[in-house]
């Protein structure tokens, strides 16, 4: 896509940055201690860690990836929100309170309070520093989407940015300035979600939504049997034919540039579909529908074909309430945009092409999580989609990120006030994320390149200002979440693995500075980690970070808190057996193995969420390894 630069946008961008540096370089005159440079010194106020627990865990993955998973999936996209959400009741009634009272500064003090021992020092050091930048890889790719249309930077800068100024932030003042950071982000992404949810149910349904918006046709065709097509009184030459599955493309050779379309046909007429498609070409060059990106021929999409109210076809409905917007989606025809990938001779070709689809689908599982047998349901579909929703439910309190909150307060009843807080703004947000999502659906706004970008652009379909607000929010959101994972990270090398598993001597200073140069390492391998990851849809990324902290973490916290035989052994090689199973079925998934270059169907593993299988080994692990060490319980010899 092309997108235009606003000075308005780079004001506002500007201001939220210098909010952010602002705060930092208050804060890092206070930040003399290791307790206030890891958790503020516990003197946050409830109320304020509520709202900032949700800034930090409304990241990129629930504003941008969640909003882009609906508008191209529908009800799949939105069970990523119901996923997330749930996860907050394990975190609310198991692990809040306790939490508190067991840890100090970091993950892996809680689960080291009872034993004092090595092994799970490093253990949980290393699983802490893995599940945080798997979280960040995510967040990363998001501020790299976010830069392109609102600063017109390359995505690989947005990752640079964001990486520079966030290392900076936590370099100084460490966890006091994330904590406000968050607060503030939090607060406006919710607000700023709720006026963009108003601006939808006033605009309504309509079939021609946006000015921007092309109408893509059918075309009368006749093929010849000499290799050609005969479109109204013009005969064209067919350069190429691709057979995808059931699906046939041509290329016509048309005005000196061969252009796809896909074919059809309807008894004995046939007829061609207008698409859109991306070329690169065997030199590297990249072609949008036959032209350099400059020449502005690739076009947002996304929009209804038929709305029908109360029996009746309308061309739109005007203002309309949260639940009649439910009900004209359900009622209505969508035009969806699904893409194929092929080889033209060198060049590869990516072909976008309309899908319609009744609301009523829409609304319910089955576009992108094949669950039924009418959709070609297998094993592995059902199986995989499980998989997702039990790491879903699990991985929240499990996220080193999200647990070191928990010690930024002053007492375990903060805690859980904390956590209530959290849950309803989290939970309204949420909500939200419907009509975010169905309001880039039908509104013409859709970037076929990234689905990352549908919130940010249908908030431009309303305004330029509305639209730079929500990015540079959108923009703090990526910073403030990245904060809180890079002050876990460092945590974990200059804590839990320099000063407690190590042993270095430091005093307090020097421990503060570990911390900090951690974070500046952490910072630069999350930068070209986001890089490297362009593309992919930054939902999809975090529900592996979830699976991974789920199957490593929290076995190890639950049976600490509620099995009284659990040993030190038995949760380092929980924690141990959790990562890699987690890690090695990632990296043997159809998904990686596209990543790859590789043929999706012929990965290894036909699972892309691996907690259906790690988690219940990571659990069968530590109970069995914690039966087979009870004597060093009885002795309270942890020091192995």
């Amino acid at each position: 896509m092309i997108y235009e630069v606003s000075n308005l946008a780079v004001i506002i961008f500007l201001f939220i940055v210098g909010l952010v540096l602002g705060l930092s370089f208050y804060f890092a005159r206070k930040t003399k201690s290791a307790a206030s440079y890891y958790a503020a010194g516990g003197k946050i106020h409830w109320a304020v860690n509520g709202i900032a627990f949700a800034g930090d865990y409304l990241s990129a993955a629930s504003f941008l990836g969640i909003c882009g998973m609906i508008a191209y999936s529908g009800y799949d996209g939105f069970l990523y929100s119901i996923g997330y959400l749930a996860g907050w009741v394990v975190a609310l009634f198991l692990v809040a309170e306790p939490l508190r009272r067991l840890g100090k500064y970091t993950f892996t003090d809680a689960l080291d309070s009872r034993f004092n021992a090595k092994s799970i020092k490093l253990a949980a050091s290393i699983s802490t520093l893995i599940v945080s930048v798997f979280y960040l890889i995510p967040q990363m790719v998001g501020a790299g989407d976010l830069v392109v249309p609102l600063l017109g930077l390359p995505h690989w800068m947005g990752v640079v940015i964001v990486g520079s100024i966030v290392i900076f932030i936590v370099a100084t003042a460490g966890m006091t300035s994330t904590t406000y950071v968050q607060f503030i982000k939090g607060a406006l992404l919710v607000v700023f979600s709720t006026i963009l949810t108003f601006y939808i149910l006033k605009n309504g349904l309509n079939l021609n939504p946006s000015n921007d918006y092309h109408q893509f046709n059918k075309i009368g065709a006749v093929v010849e049997p000499d290799n050609t097509i005969k479109v109204s009184d013009s005969t064209y030459v067919i350069a190429s034919t691709q057979l995808v599955g059931n699906l046939t493309f041509v290329k016509l050779e048309k005005d000196g540039t061969g252009i796809w379309y896909k074919l059809g046909t309807n008894g004995d007429e046939a007829f061609l579909e207008e698409a859109q498609f991306i070329t690169v070409t065997a030199d590297g060059e990249k072609l949008y529908n036959g032209a350099p990106k400059s020449e502005r021929k690739f076009y947002q999409v996304g929009h209804l074909s038929k709305i029908i109210v109360d029996g009746v076809e309308v061309d739109k409905t005007g203002p309309v309430g949260p639940f009649e917007f439910i009900q004209a989606i359900e009622k209505s025809e969508i035009v969806r945009f699904t893409k194929k990938a092929f080889n033209d001779g060198d060049d590869k070709v990516t072909v976008y092409f309309q899908t319609k689809t009744l609301g009523k689908d829409i609304m319910k599982p089955g576009l992108l999580y094949k669950l039924s047998k009418a959709s070609g349901a297998t094993f592995w579909n059902r199986l995989n989609f499980l998989s997702l929703m039990l790491a879903l439910f699990l991985g929240t309190s499990a996220l080193p990120h999200i647990l070191i909150r928990y010690y930024t307060v002053p007492s375990q009843r903060a805690a859980r006030k904390s956590t209530i807080v959290a849950i309803s703004a989290i939970g309204f947000f949420y909500i939200l994320t419907l009509y975010m999502g169905l309001g880039a659906m039908i509104n013409g706004v859709l970037d076929v390149e990234s689905s990352n970008m549908s919130a940010p652009l249908l908030a431009k379909y309303f305004g330029v200002g509305i639209f730079s607000i929500i990015s540079a929010i959108a923009f703090a959101t990526v910073l403030g979440t990245v904060s809180g994972l890079i002050v876990a990270s460092s945590g974990a090398i200059a804590h839990d693995f320099i000063d407690n598993y190590l042993k270095v001597e430091m005093t307090d200073n020097e421990k503060v500075k570990a911390g900090k140069i951690s974070a500046i390492c952490v910072g630069v391998v999350a930068i070209i980690l986001g890089i490297l990851f362009k593309g992919m849809n930054v939902s999809f990324l975090v529900g592996l970070a979830f699976a991974v902290a789920a199957s490593a973490n929290l076995p190890a916290i639950l049976f600490l808190l509620f099995w009284k035989k659990t040993t030190a052994r038995g949760i380092a090689w929980s924690i141990i057996v959790g990562i890699v199973t987690s890690i090695g079925i990632i990296l043997f998934s159809p998904t990686m193995w596209e990543r790859y270059g590789l043929i999706p169907k012929d990965a290894p593993i036909p699972l892309d969420n691996p907690g259906i299988i790690s988690i219940p080994l990571s659990v069968i692990t530590l109970v069995v390894v914690s039966l087979l060490t009870q004597k060093y319980n009885a002795t309270k010899d942890f020091s192995k």
